[in-house]
């Protein structure tokens, strides 16, 4: 069952087994609000346990850098705005995996990670990469770092 991410009404649903439910639930409002305002576009969720296809391509790319996420993902999104295909999963621990693909565009595409405030680095991305802080209304500090992706994944 698809959930309409409203922005305005921040909702832990779908999200409530995590330990930082407020902050993940702050997080993706924070994502639905960026594509409304940029793209006039709804972000709408499914259950990860009914999007098994947005998972696999996620995993397919992380596999790239020997990532595999040991939290269990709990809501998936996939859509195009434009020219760009973007795949998000949010996980348990507070994770949120997105992966910005440009179809025509080899140069723009790239996986970003950001973790939900009071959430620990998940040890699989702990060596591997730096976190940036950025501030949100909606989800306190964020904590991100990304990576470009080199392989074609349609």
């Amino acid at each position: 069952m698809s959930y309409v991410v409203d922005f305005k009404n921040v909702s832990t649903v779908g999200l409530e087994s995590s330990p930082v439910a407020e902050a993940l639930a702050g997080l993706r409002a924070n994502e639905a609000r960026y594509f409304m305002t940029k793209y006039k576009h709804e972000f709408t969720v499914v259950p990860a346990s009914e999007s098994q296809e947005n998972l696999d391509y996620v995993n397919l790319i992380l596999k790239e850098r020997n990532i595999e996420f040991a939290a269990k993902p709990l809501e998936t999104s996939r859509f195009q705005v434009e020219n760009i295909q973007f795949t998000y999963v949010f996980y348990e621990d507070g994770l949120s995996v997105n992966v910005m693909y440009t179809v025509d565009d080899a140069k723009k595409r790239a996986v970003g990670f950001k973790l939900s405030e009071g959430m620990e680095i998940p040890k699989e991305l702990e060596e591997k990469f730096k976190f940036a802080r950025q501030k949100s209304k909606l989800a306190g500090t964020i904590r991100g770092s990304f990576f470009v992706i080199k392989g074609q994944y349609e």
